[in-house]
């Protein structure tokens, strides 16, 4: 066995045991972005998640969402929808060295918040029920003035990839974050590898040893994905999705505040 991979399973056991032992358990979820249609990558996707019985929420694009997608997802039993801006396109200016936004502070509100509120209606429309109004903003990446306009428009979710939560006077907004992203985006893009990922997942159950509420959040971009990401996923979720020290609450519940 390659021998970082055996650490990673040691090491992630060892943590969930601690816990075990303690009556008490590591709240997980995993979120996916970009998703618009059936594709080949999606299916190796919902076959984790329906082999290890877990959630997985789509961070739809609600602009090129298709139908098809919807008649996919209609009898998936672990895949729920989140809201992926309205059309992942970049608004900032990168010529001053902003980092991509489609929620950014360059964008007018008047032009933005109709497009938001039209993506949760065409959300609706497609995924009904299994559709939880809560924003994704591409490359996780959201104005202020933006965040406090959510509720109003029936989205009543955030989550972006961060430690940080945005103030909390922001009434009803629930925030759940991502914590490990598997993929190393610059340079060959890839699976970031065992021992990045064991060394993240160290960190951040270490701190759910005296933050036991905070989801942990796993985030995956099923589009991107090489042979790596799915090796890891599936030797992850054959660890945590069934270990007595972890728990997956559904992802509606989350964004409930649950």
């Amino acid at each position: 066995m390659n021998e970082d991979l055996d650490r990673f399973k040691r090491q992630l056991t060892a943590h969930l045991d601690w816990f075990s032992e303690r009556g008490r358990k590591v709240r997980f979820w995993w979120r996916d972005d970009d998703a618009i249609e059936p594709t080949p990558d999606l299916e190796r996707l919902l076959t984790l998640a329906n082999s290890h019985q877990v959630e997985v929420a789509l961070a739809v694009i609600p602009k090129d969402a298709t139908q098809a997608l919807a008649d996919r997802l209609q009898d998936e039993r672990y895949a729920v929808v989140l809201q992926h801006g309205w059309q992942h396109r970049n608004f900032q200016d990168k010529s001053k060295g902003e980092k991509a936004a489609e929620l950014g502070s360059r964008r007018n509100l008047d032009d933005l918040l109709p497009q938001l509120r039209e993506g949760k209606a065409r959300l609706d429309d497609l995924f009904g029920q299994r559709f939880v109004p809560a924003v994704v903003p591409p490359w996780n990446r959201i104005a202020p003035a933006v965040i406090r306009a959510l509720p109003d428009l029936g989205l009543t979710g955030l989550s972006t990839f961060t430690w940080m939560h945005f103030p909390r006077d922001l009434s009803g907004l629930t925030q759940v974050q991502s914590h490990v992203d598997i993929i190393k985006w610059k340079k060959q893009r890839r699976f970031i590898g065992w021992e990045s990922a064991r060394l993240r997942f160290d960190l951040q159950l270490t701190r759910r040893r005296t933050n036991p509420q905070e989801p942990l959040g796993i985030l995956s971009h099923h589009l991107a994905h090489d042979e790596g990401c799915y090796e890891f996923l599936d030797a992850f979720l054959g660890i945590a999705a069934h270990h007595p020290g972890a728990e997956w609450p559904h992802v509606a519940d989350l964004f409930r505040g649950k």
